[in-house]
């Protein structure tokens, strides 16, 4: 009896401390996992405990990107090849063998200059993109003034016609089928800070000879209904060149 008193209490005695141990042990192995875990995974813990949805948004926002550049990319490629196609923008016949100028021609810009020289003088013209107007020959019942001159289609033009170290002059034209009106002309000094020597009154308060004069000065530098009318084609085929390629840079910056 005495000595199973005795193993009672040793046994008793020493409970306490195997506990004590193995909770030792157990904080120990929890540490050990922790400590781990956060070793290899530091971020994910803090990413599922704050943002638990944002791989899932950011997966559907791409998705949703995606999806539209695409429906995007269709419809610039088919307007591309609608375009490629259209009568409107074929290619412009072979420069006139009696066609003036020299054409200088940039892709992306809105205008060409044509320059030539001519009796000792250097001829510059900037066309720009032409005005067109559809429905022509039309007649408005609306209009009862039948002096008034009806719209055509039209391409705008600066002619300057300069001599060497000397002053210009610069002619606003409107180039119309077969016919060209000039719209105001003025007097350029390069020698001038501002190369403006003088603005001329508004060219139709002009006298009549004097009009008709200046539009023969401008016939034998070339300016006339022969080169106009070709001048209007090729703008229009231009144009149509400016927009395709316009729309490949947009299919291009789409794709990238």
């Amino acid at each position: 009896m005495a000595f199973t008193s005795i193993l009672r209490k040793t046994a008793n005695s020493l409970a306490p401390l195997a506990i004590r141990l193995t909770r030792v042990q157990r904080n120990y192995h929890s540490c050990i996992f922790t400590a781990l875990n956060h070793g290899f995974q530091p971020q994910q813990p803090t990413v599922n405990r704050f943002y638990p949805n944002t791989l899932h948004f950011s997966t559907a926002v791409d998705s949703q990107k995606s999806a539209s550049d695409e429906s995007l990319l269709r419809v610039i490629e088919s307007e591309i090849q609608c375009a490629e196609e259209s009568d409107e923008y074929d290619q412009a016949e072979g420069t006139p063998s009696e066609f003036p100028f020299k054409i200088e021609d940039t892709p992306g810009l809105q205008t060409i200059t044509l320059t030539r020289e001519y009796d000792g003088e250097l001829i510059e013209v900037n066309v720009h993109m032409p005005d067109l107007v559809t429905g022509e020959g039309e007649a408005d019942d609306d209009n009862d003034d039948d002096t008034e001159k009806p719209s055509k289609s039209n391409v705008p033009l600066v002619v300057n016609v300069s001599k060497k170290d000397g002053p210009s002059l610069e002619f606003n034209c409107t180039a119309y089928p077969d016919e060209i009106t000039i719209d105001s002309l003025s007097v350029r000094n390069p020698n001038s800070e501002d190369e403006l020597a003088y603005e001329g009154p508004d060219f139709y308060d002009l006298d009549e000879n004097l009009q008709k004069a200046f539009h023969k000065y401008l016939e034998i530098r070339g300016i006339k209904p022969s080169t106009t009318n070709y001048l209007h084609e090729y703008m229009i085929n231009k144009d149509g060149r400016e927009y395709i390629l316009w729309l490949k840079n947009l299919k291009k910056f789409i794709e990238e």
